[in-house]
């Protein structure tokens, strides 16, 4: 019977190796679910990293194993191994191929974070937060601080090509101290421990640190930024999914590093507009005052123009009207709250 010849046998490893690397590296279930449109971008780039990663490791070890098994030591042979000092081509090949790997992984992760906004940050002046006053607490002591104005931040993720020359749908400052979170809404006065977005908006986030080195990381977003002392960093993205995710500081802290974490609710434009006026309400020392964002705020874009149109003053609406974005947690819907309401 004819022996099959080497290169065949190559080939036809090349062939398994690269489509086993190929369905695994696409196939996986190793990151979370994306959730804005930087995550894809990243998601393709350790898609072919992995799937590379696969092959090697199906190469090396195969040959491993094949070697292991074809050259072992037979009963009996006691005889030196073959002597071998070296093949200069096989060499030039394995020092080519990875070399020729890193500098096309090189070139692809640069355009990667040029299309996620890497090369732009700071592209418009931000605007730091005029915050809600909230008297006899520590967390309003530490707000207070931030309402100076800073400079335009020149470090982290910025505006995409696409986006490029034109403002933020939304714009909120988030400071990092140990062991929290703080967001402020600077348009509405809002100050929060969680960050609340609409889907769909262009978000950008001013970073800064009262302390230390903190470092604001979202998993399903695949976005992750240092916030530094004394230096603004920027975060600028698109939620595409709404929902509730992890907020993790990736940046050893301190002592409770671990447990600096919070999370970001990716509202629909209705449930943004209705946390909004919660909030507003709920933040205002007098209702009189937590009124009337214009008829086009700052962080509306066009998709959701038509979503509401003016907020009214709480203290001009019915009792009826003042409960409404509350039915849902009520439990019950806008009739049966307005019948309630006659009934008194």
């Amino acid at each position: 019977m004819e022996q099959i010849p080497v290169s065949l046998w190559t080939l036809v490893a090349g062939i398994v190796v690269t489509a086993i690397s190929i369905w695994i590296g696409h196939n996986h279930s190793l990151l979370p679910i994306q959730a804005s449109q930087q995550a894809p971008l990243v998601d393709g780039f350790f898609n072919i990293m992995f799937t590379i990663a696969i092959a090697l490791f199906l190469v090396v070890e195969g040959t491993i194993l094949i070697f292991l098994i074809k050259y072992r030591r037979r009963r009996g042979d006691d005889t030196d191994g073959v002597r071998v000092e070296g093949n200069v081509p096989l060499e030039i090949f394995w020092t080519a191929i990875p070399s020729l790997i890193v500098l096309g992984l090189g070139i692809y992760s640069v355009d990667v974070f040029n299309r996620m906004g890497g090369f732009e940050p700071g592209s418009h002046p931000h605007s730091v937060a005029h915050v809600a006053q909230m008297p006899g607490t520590a967390i309003a002591a530490t707000l207070n601080n931030t309402s100076e104005p800073t400079a335009a931040p020149e470090i982290g993720i910025g505006a995409s090509p696409k986006t490029l020359d034109k403002p933020a749908d939304l714009v909120v400052n988030v400071q990092g101290i140990q062991y929290a979170w703080l967001f402020n809404y600077p348009e509405t006065g809002i100050s929060s421990g969680e960050l609340h977005i609409p889907v769909g908006a262009d978000v950008q986030l001013n970073l800064s640190a009262q302390d230390v080195i903190h470092s604001f990381w979202v998993p399903n977003f695949r976005l992750k930024q240092d916030a530094l002392p004394g230096i603004p960093t920027q975060l600028r993205f698109v939620a595409t999914r709404p929902g509730t995710y992890p907020v993790v500081c990736a940046e050893l802290c301190g002592g409770y590093h671990g447990s600096m974490r919070t999370q970001v609710v990716v509202h629909t434009p209705e449930e943004f507009d209705s946390w909004l006026t919660e909030n507003q309400i709920a933040q205002k020392q007098d209702l009189h005052q937590a009124v009337a964002v214009s008829e086009s705020p700052s962080w509306r874009f066009p998709a959701m123009e038509n979503s509401r149109t003016r907020r009214a003053n709480p203290a001009d609406l019915s009792p009826s009207e003042f409960l409404a974005p509350h039915t849902h947690n009520m439990g019950i819907d806008a009739a049966t709250l307005k019948s309630l309401v006659k009934s008194q």
